[in-house]
């Protein structure tokens, strides 16, 4: 999430919102879930410009040291949290957050992934292959 928060400053945005977290996720660069993304070929430098296609940059800098999350971002964290007890972890790994901005498919991250080529059905075979 502090990778999130970096994101949010670089927008000028006054929230966290799932873009955030999947630009934080692919910033973090050596984690399960950028490691998928870039094992589905997914031009991780290219997911920013798709991002800034969606969602504009806010006017001005964002005082706020915390800043909210969306509800949709909100999700993201529950499901991922789902997916790492259902893997009997007790930890949220890159990898469950990516499968959680899949299934919050309203979000930002979800048309930005769609966009790209990224399936929730690919990545969990992916994770499943791997594991």
């Amino acid at each position: 999430m502090a990778l999130a928060n970096e994101q949010v400053q670089r927008f000028n945005h006054e929230y966290i919102g799932t873009e955030h977290i999947l630009l934080g996720l692919v910033a973090e660069g050596s984690g399960r879930g950028a490691t998928v993304l870039k094992d589905l070929g997914v031009d991780l430098a290219g997911m920013l410009g798709e991002v800034k296609e969606l969602v504009k940059a806010g006017p001005d800098a964002v005082t706020k040291r915390k800043v909210p999350e969306t509800p949709r971002a909100r999700n993201v964290i529950k499901y991922a949290l789902e997916e790492a007890r259902t893997g009997g972890q007790k930890h949220i790994g890159t990898e469950h957050i990516l499968v959680g901005l899949l299934r919050e498919a309203d979000g930002v991250a979800a048309q930005v992934l769609k966009n790209m080529g990224v399936t929730l059905e690919d990545v969990r075979l992916r994770l499943q292959n791997n594991d």
